[in-house]
């Protein structure tokens, strides 16, 4: 299992959220699921200026396996898409929490965050998924 960073926030469905200094959030999966998706062949990522509620399917993910779609995890407006996942989509795989992120978000309801799982409630999420 792949360390889990402190600082991101999780939701049951396997997303990231990291609230940046601007106030926007940036949302990518999670090691985990992409662990479990395998070589991701393709991502097909949001608008920019789509909105969505926590919940909405928002982004999809393929892999030689299975595709999946990617829930957004808060409400609020696309502000920006991660461009270098169209012709390299392996991204995620290489580096989830990094360079492989999805989207950028800017929050319509800052209190959603608190929802959100931290850490240690991911883990033992995962864990319980596991067993």
């Amino acid at each position: 299992m792949s360390d889990i960073p402190a600082d991101l926030r999780y939701t049951k469905s396997h997303e990231w959220v990291r609230t940046e200094e601007d106030g926007s959030l940036t949302i990518g999966i999670t090691a985990h699921a992409q662990e479990l998706l395998g070589d991701l062949v393709f991502v097909e990522t949001p608008e920019i200026g789509a909105v969505f509620a926590p919940g909405d399917d928002c982004t999809v993910v393929e892999s030689v396996k299975a595709a999946s779609d990617v829930y957004c995890p808060v409400s609020g407006e696309v502000t920006e898409i991660n461009e270098a996942l169209e012709d390299s989509p392996q991204i995620i795989n290489e580096d989830a929490y990094g360079a492989g992120w999805l989207f950028k978000l800017q929050p319509s309801d800052a209190p959603e965050m608190d929802e959100l799982m931290d850490a240690d409630a991911y883990q033992a999420h995962v864990d319980e998924e596991d067993h």
